[in-house]
């Protein structure tokens, strides 16, 4: 979840710096500009002011002798070109100069040339095109020459950029730094802020997972994060409890029913055995009666041993289960040979698995049992041991007739048998306790096709403590 939510708060961040940080650069170019156009006012003001007194008043008479006012301002633009590097001339309206720098003349088009037409109708250069940083541009400043109420020269100014670039590009440098340390600020702000919405959720969805794997006892720690989360976790911890209790109500109950109901089924069967010692020799009845009093007898001990399977800690530790594999085989072989039917291990390994020995013990008698009574003579069971990366594999294949698609998704259930062997010894129970038994472990148990015919049970176990 973080990854997903911390991109989508560094973009927004992102472009809030953005939504800032570019009308403030535009802003800063804006205010050198205006720096810099108010200068060149001042100066083509105090420029004009000059000129006005200039005694010429025939515009078009260039080759009349100067007066000292001419000179003077002649003087004042070229010591300004020197020191400053900026052209300045004053201009009459036809555009002949009255006096100006050296080789300077008004544009005939472009910035330049607008800005002397503004002039002659009045108005000084305010606000002239924004010059950028990439933009190899001078900037003309107008201001008209006024006597007697009228325009009769332009002062115009040719600045170079080159500083108030440098400037512009100076500054939007140092918004570029504060915009990038506003941002590492701001994602180590998310770093933190999503660290301690999230670890409430981490830790929820860990301790959902280990009483989902069957690890009841586990519960959230109230502490830390937004008080919504902290509710929820109280309120996670309540149900916990209340499924707890209800689970340890069933169990309690089952093993209590199981419990009371042994001892009068036993006096029954009792009973049973001592009418049959009074009735013929292979009456069929009692025979009947006699093998559905010891299956409901057989039942009631699956029933409890289910219970404590559910609900029974597991004693987890480091087991070679090749060694438990082969101990189990070696133990049902008497019963395999008397059947008929070859049990082998194959590809036996010193593979080690996380679990309860006992618990895949009980597991492994009930699958290989499963698989004994559904083989038939002169078939064989294989049962071999492996390991992959995290896990480690026992796989149990039988050549009996196998199951069809939809029998395997309901193999495991409580009480399902598949309708085509209902005349076949057991209670539907066996595969349910292994399930529970290696669940506590943190194991489980799958069931597939084993070709040609036949079933293969797989039981895998984590190679690590679950902490590891």
């Amino acid at each position: 979840m973080r990854t997903r939510l911390l991109p989508l708060l560094i973009v927004l961040m992102a472009g809030v710096l953005l939504a800032l940080g570019v009308p403030l650069a535009v802003s800063l170019a804006g205010g050198q500009q205006q720096e810099v156009v108010v200068d060149r006012i001042d100066d083509t003001a105090r420029f004009a002011g000059l000129a006005q007194y200039v005694t010429h008043d025939d515009e078009t008479s260039a080759g009349t002798p100067r007066d000292e006012r001419q000179v003077t301002l002649e003087q004042e633009l070229v010591r300004y070109h020197r020191v400053y590097g900026i052209r300045a001339g004053v201009f009459y309206r036809n555009g002949e100069s009255m006096t100006r720098a050296p080789h300077w003349r008004v544009p005939e088009s472009g910035e330049g040339r607008a800005a002397f037409e503004e002039a002659l109708y009045s108005r000084r250069s305010h606000d002239p095109p924004q010059v950028w940083p990439w933009e190899h541009r001078r900037l003309y400043v107008a201001s008209p020459v006024i006597r007697d109420g009228d325009v009769v020269a332009v002062v115009l100014t040719e600045s170079p950029t080159g500083d108030m670039r440098s400037a512009i590009l100076r500054g939007w440098l140092l918004i570029a730094a504060g915009e990038a340390a506003a941002m590492l600020l701001a994602i180590g702000a998310a770093l933190r802020l999503t660290g301690w919405v999230l670890r409430p959720v981490r830790v929820l969805d860990a301790t959902t997972h280990d009483i989902a794997t069957g690890r009841l006892k586990s519960r959230v720690a109230v502490a830390g994060g937004p008080p919504e989360l902290q509710r929820l976790a109280g309120s996670f911890n309540e149900m916990a409890d209340n499924v707890e209790d209800v689970l340890e109500q069933q169990r309690a109950f089952v093993a209590d029913a199981s419990h009371q109901l042994r001892n009068p089924l036993s006096a029954l069967l009792l009973r049973i055995e001592l009418l049959g010692l009074e009735l013929p020799e292979g009456n069929e009845e009692i025979a009947s009666v006699r093998t559905e009093g010891k299956r409901l007898a057989q039942v009631l001990d699956d029933l409890l041993d289910l219970a404590l399977a559910e609900h029974a800690p597991a004693d987890l530790g480091l087991t070679d289960i090749g060694e438990l594999a082969a101990e189990r085989v070696d133990a049902w072989r008497p019963l395999a040979d008397d059947r008929g039917v070859l049990l082998s291990l194959d590809g036996r390994t010193a593979a080690t698995a996380w679990a309860d020995a006992v618990a895949v013990s009980s597991a492994l008698d009930a699958v290989i049992d499963n698989a004994l009574k559904f083989t038939p003579e002169g078939e064989s069971v294989t049962v071999s041991v492996g390991s992959d990366g995290d896990s480690a594999t026992i796989v149990v294949a039988d050549r009996g007739p196998g199951l069809t698609d939809d029998e395997l998704a309901r193999i495991g259930d409580r009480f399902w048998r598949s309708g085509r062997h209902q005349n076949v010894k057991g209670s539907g129970l066996g595969l349910s306790i292994t399930r529970a038994l290696l669940a506590a472990g943190g194991g489980r148990v799958e069931y597939g096709h084993h070709a040609p015919h036949g079933l293969e049970v797989t039981v895998t176990l984590p190679r690590m403590a679950p902490n590891a």
